[in-house]
């Protein structure tokens, strides 16, 4: 096998088919994440003026049978991240191919981290199970080999939960934990969406420092990352908490725009369309709830999805899925299971699988 470096816009084309290539025929496959991939690989984005990126493509004669970037954040600096892998079933060892150009152009690296794209805000892990399902919206999807490839390596696993809305809606809407005094709530206002922005991204740098693989954000990056969503997004999507004026939550949510999505494309101008037309999903994901350290463990993160309910009761999801929790992250995890046994009676089994894999040099 042949390892090329790409190094022109033009040769992305090849670094793209690899991807086009693997999934031809698959039916649960779809593209929607594509638009954060070029936004990231192939332009200068935000992320890049603190990083450095290297994309290659692995050739097995004339054929294109692999593709990674390598990446280092120099605010996560310990590690090397193997991102946007993609490979033909059956390639041996692909690993040390890689370890071989972390070698030749990370010479000083001393961790390695398989699966995490730039940042934990632009996507992280390698599906382990429900390959013959259609992925939610934001979630990695990739065929059910790839992890083999990187079997010898330690899995930080993560997990989702899916639960239907009937009974989790009605307990919720009697839940009381107490008042927070002070305590206000409100929908982001989209026609400020740069000042909402740096608001969310201030709430995720103080909320997440203890997260696996965190690195703090800029105000300019998640500005970017909300731009390719910014008309199939409403006010009601993220939702802030404020004591007595001061934000210390925030819950991000959205529909499942991969129902809007029947083939391996993109979301288009199209899609926007048939979704403010009134083409509803029946799934929506609970995509991140973030909560400043004082406030954790407290009514904040109740009071902040009850004043999302309404609406989703107004739009009648049928599901919702969430969490892309890491396993060691016990309270997270501990306050989903508390929330779906009082709503069902029982404690819910993690829904889907994914790992990011390590390893030192």
């Amino acid at each position: 096998m042949k390892v090329e470096l790409i190094e022109n816009k033009s040769a992305f084309k090849e670094f793209e088919k690899v991807s086009s290539n693997i999934y031809r025929n698959n039916l649960y496959y779809r593209g929607t994440e594509s638009s954060v991939e070029k936004m990231l690989l192939n332009s200068k984005s935000a992320f890049q003026k603190h990083a450095k990126i290297l994309k290659f493509i692995v050739r097995d004669g004339n054929d294109l049978v692999a593709r990674f970037a390598l990446i280092q954040d120099f605010k996560l600096k310990n590690y090397v991240q193997v991102s946007y892998f993609e490979a033909q079933k059956g390639l041996g060892d692909i690993f040390s191919v890689i370890k071989n150009e972390i070698y030749k152009y990370f010479p000083d690296a001393k961790n390695v981290v398989v699966g995490l794209n730039a940042h934990l805000n632009y996507g992280a892990g390698i599906l382990l199970n429900r390959f013959d399902e259609v992925p939610l919206f934001g979630l990695p999807y990739n065929p059910d080999y790839y992890a083999d490839y990187f079997k010898d390596l330690t899995p930080r696993k993560m997990v989702t939960y899916r639960f239907g809305m009937d009974a989790y809606s009605a307990w919720a809407q009697t839940y009381n934990a107490g008042k927070i005094d002070g305590l206000t709530l409100r929908f982001m206002n989209k026609q400020k969406i740069k000042e909402e922005s740096a608001i969310y991204t201030q709430l995720n740098n103080l909320s997440f420092q203890k997260h696996p693989f965190w690195a703090n954000r800029d105000d300019a990056e998640d500005l970017e990352l909300f731009y390719p969503f910014r008309f199939l997004l409403d006010d009601e999507n993220l939702v802030f908490a404020e004591v007595k004026g001061k934000p210390v939550g925030f819950f991000l949510w959205y529909p499942d725009f991969n129902e809007l999505v029947s083939t391996h494309r993109d979301l288009n101008i199209l899609d926007v369309i048939k979704h403010r037309m009134g083409k509803l999903t029946k799934t929506y994901r609970f995509t991140e709830i973030g909560i400043v350290p004082e406030y954790q463990g407290t009514s904040v993160a109740m009071a902040m999805l009850n004043k999302a309910l309404p609406i989703m009761h107004e739009r009648n999801y049928e599901t919702c899925e969430g969490g892309f929790i890491f396993e060691e992250n016990l309270a997270s995890i501990a306050l989903v299971k508390r929330m779906m046994k009082r709503s069902y009676g029982y404690e819910p089994e993690p829904y889907r699988q994914f790992a990011v894999f390590e390893t030192k040099l």
